[in-house]
């Protein structure tokens, strides 16, 4: 099992950066594929980020591509979302999420495990 729960969501200026973390607590030393997803308004949830162990490459979407960073610290078991040259695009609820197995899909129903999401909005 496990639990996942981030913080850090704020409304900025368009331009400006925010960090996203995710606190995770798991009751084994198994590693998961970690990501991070979004969800505009009136939009479908789609995945922004993922990456399996310290050291492995992250892939991002098209989207987010240099402008956005995942990270991991494994000491604090967290997980960081950077996000630099925000838009109002990217105005939406962030969510955590993590899968046992392969890191290679954004497929949300391959992640058994999500956070409550936090909420950034991006004004112009």
């Amino acid at each position: 099992q496990v639990q996942l729960l981030e913080s850090g969501g704020a409304s900025v200026q368009a331009g400006g950066s925010l960090r996203l973390s995710c606190a995770v607590a798991k009751h084994n030393a198994d590693n998961y594929c970690m990501a991070w997803f979004r969800q505009p308004p009136g939009k479908k949830r789609e995945g922004v980020a993922r990456v399996y162990t310290i050291g492995a490459r992250p892939t991002y979407a098209q989207s987010v591509a240099g402008r956005f960073t995942i990270s991991l610290d494994e000491y604090k078991n967290a997980t960081y979302l950077q996000m630099t040259s925000l838009t109002p695009e990217d105005t939406a609820m962030y969510y955590c999420a993590a899968r046992s197995g392969v890191c290679n899909t954004f497929n949300e129903a391959a992640f058994a495990y999500w956070g409550q999401g936090t909420q950034v909005t991006v004004s112009s």
